[in-house]
């Protein structure tokens, strides 16, 4: 994100969307500075007119989200998240984004492959991971938690837990049973925004998150819930089964399982896309 928010060395402006969970960027800040316009009112025009279905979509790509201006003021500006605002990028035949319509490629070609072979993806996770410095042990926990909340989301798809929204209040019930927080809550203890929470957990409460996620699957196994009312139910039992365990740990060692630590970098580096420093 901070290589979107930052090109040959100028800021754009950017927005969190707390609802949405998503970062929106402001269109004209990017197009001025990838095609060295002087209106970029007046480009975007000529873009849309060149690309008719980009045009098309106009409207669902930028929103219009409020933003500070120049003089501190905040006022609305056409601005686009991460999706939009690659498919923009594609509209500009700049030299500026290039690098970005390079790594558009090279992001299409590595899911195709992983598409055909599915371990590729799981040793890349590994890889991008140990390139931001996630010490091994650490690296075979994360693993370890993706596989058991992917066999615990396939059991919910089978018994009726359809819609996104509703996989993210299951989750909610297990993290709030067996931490006492949902997963908001959990992110502001870490002072987290857009990131992973499970990325920035240690190893205790790795452990302790895929025990309520390998309880509750289980649960649902023996049980067999059908719809959402009754996984709920499930859900809060498995997350009850870790909570007792974390309860008791924190009983012997008279220290909390819930930690504010976390591995965001002490000091934020930005890198220039195409101007590396």
């Amino acid at each position: 994100m901070s290589s979107i928010k930052l090109f040959e060395s100028k800021q754009v402006r950017s927005e969190w969307n707390e609802q949405e969970r998503k970062w929106y960027f402001s269109v004209q800040d990017v197009v001025e500075i990838l095609t060295d316009t002087v209106d970029a009112k007046d480009y975007i025009k000529k873009m849309k007119k060149r690309d008719p279905q980009l045009n098309a979509n106009w409207g669902t790509i930028c929103p219009l989200v409020e933003m500070k201006a120049a003089d501190g003021k905040r006022r609305k500006v056409q601005a686009a998240n991460t999706q939009g605002l690659l498919r923009i990028i594609q509209s500009i035949p700049s030299a500026k984004a290039d690098p970005f319509k390079l790594w558009l490629a090279q992001v299409g070609s590595d899911r195709l492959e992983e598409i055909e072979n599915p371990e590729l993806a799981t040793q890349r996770t590994r890889e991008l991971y140990k390139l931001k410095g996630y010490p091994d042990d650490w690296i075979e926990k994360r693993m370890r938690s993706i596989a058991i909340r992917e066999e615990l989301t396939e059991e919910w798809k089978n018994r009726g837990v359809k819609e996104q929204k509703e996989y993210a209040i299951l989750t909610a019930e297990i993290s709030k049973a067996t931490f006492g927080l949902t997963p908001t809550q959990y992110k502001k203890v870490k002072g987290l925004k857009s990131q992973n929470l499970r990325d920035h957990m240690n190893d205790l409460e790795l452990i302790f998150s895929m025990l309520g996620e390998a309880s509750t699957t289980a649960i649902v196994k023996t049980q067999n819930p059908k719809g959402f009312i009754e996984n709920k139910r499930a859900a809060k039992q498995g997350g009850d089964v870790a909570g007792k365990a974390r309860k008791d740990l924190e009983a012997k060692t008279k220290q909390k399982v819930v930690s504010s630590q976390n591995y965001l970098p002490k000091s934020k580096k930005i890198i220039s896309i195409g101007n590396k420093k």
